[in-house]
């Protein structure tokens, strides 16, 4: 058996059946380049329509990609019928069977990702630009994808969150009120009169112009401390127009300053020792005229 003949024998079919295939991809190719086009153009109609229907971003940016997918699978689908002719579209999704079964389970965590991402861009809330918290994580919501989302941390760190970490736990959203409560703690001596420090705090806090006046202050004798009568204090603040920080920052040096300025005092924490015996107390020896000092 002469296997340089063979072989060139199979080297010869195999250029006259690519030769026949050439321009088969060649047209193939072009399919494909102007589906690339038409991606570009249908996202530009896709991109003013939802526009003008006013939709929120993560929603602008839902229908551009699922729209980008589709027009690539049905020019992928033309391209590979065109280039293989005994290629069909009924015939792929039949012969997937038992290797989507694999593939998914391959891919599961992809697939979760995937619907998480489209039914977080489907609900109303957690939108682009919210403040949010979720398993330690805090900071401004920036960009929701498909797969992730992108949270950009107070502290200035850029945090990639998997959709389905967003989907499954909760999400605290700090700014879907502009309206936020705080509170704080403050202890006064137990001589103090308590009616006075109550109208003195409150009146010290709802001077404040960043203190909200609709919803007042609220001034409660929480405990007996260690060293003090401990007052809760609540107020509401617009957090869009000032940071929260802040505002609890002119809370207490309000609260300090007015305290001071009425001579309530504000105890240190105190320390009381008890000895079950008396300390027995040894008297110095009194020195000798001639011992040395």
């Amino acid at each position: 058996m002469n296997y340089i003949d063979t072989l060139s024998k199979e080297l010869e079919s195999m250029g006259k059946g690519f030769m026949q295939m050439l321009p088969s991809l060649v047209i193939a190719l072009l399919i494909m380049l102007v589906t690339r086009v038409v991606v570009g153009i249908v996202l530009r109609i896709v991109g003013r329509v939802t526009k003008r229907a006013n939709l929120r971003t993560d929603l602008q940016q839902l229908f551009e990609t699922i729209t980008r997918l589709v027009v690539w699978i049905i020019g992928t689908l033309i391209a590979l019928t065109v280039a293989i002719p005994s290629f069909t579209p009924a015939g792929a999704f039949a012969s997937l069977g038992v290797g989507a079964l694999a593939v998914g389970f391959a891919f599961q965590d992809i697939f979760e990702n995937f619907l998480a991402g489209v039914l977080i861009m489907l609900r109303e809330k957690m939108n682009i630009g919210d403040a949010i918290e979720c398993n330690g994580i805090t900071g401004s919501v920036e960009r929701i994808t498909l797969r992730e989302t992108y949270v950009r941390q107070f502290s200035g760190e850029l945090t990639v969150v998997p959709n389905s970490m967003l989907f499954k736990n909760p999400v605290d959203i700090f700014n879907d009120q502009h309206l936020r409560r705080d509170q704080v703690v403050i202890g006064v001596s137990y001589d103090s009169d308590l009616e006075q420090s109550e109208g003195v705090i409150k009146q010290a806090v709802e001077a404040l112009p960043a203190i909200d006046e609709g919803k007042g202050v609220l001034v409660f004798a929480q405990e007996f401390g260690a060293s003090s009568v401990d007052f809760l204090v609540l107020w509401w603040s617009d957090t869009a127009a000032q940071d929260k920080r802040l505002t609890k920052s002119q809370v207490v040096k309000a609260i300090k300053a007015a305290l001071d300025e009425a001579g309530i005092e504000i105890p240190f924490p105190y320390v009381t020792n008890t000895f079950k015996e008396p300390l027995r107390i040894a008297r110095a020896q009194p020195l000798k005229e001639n011992s040395p000092a």
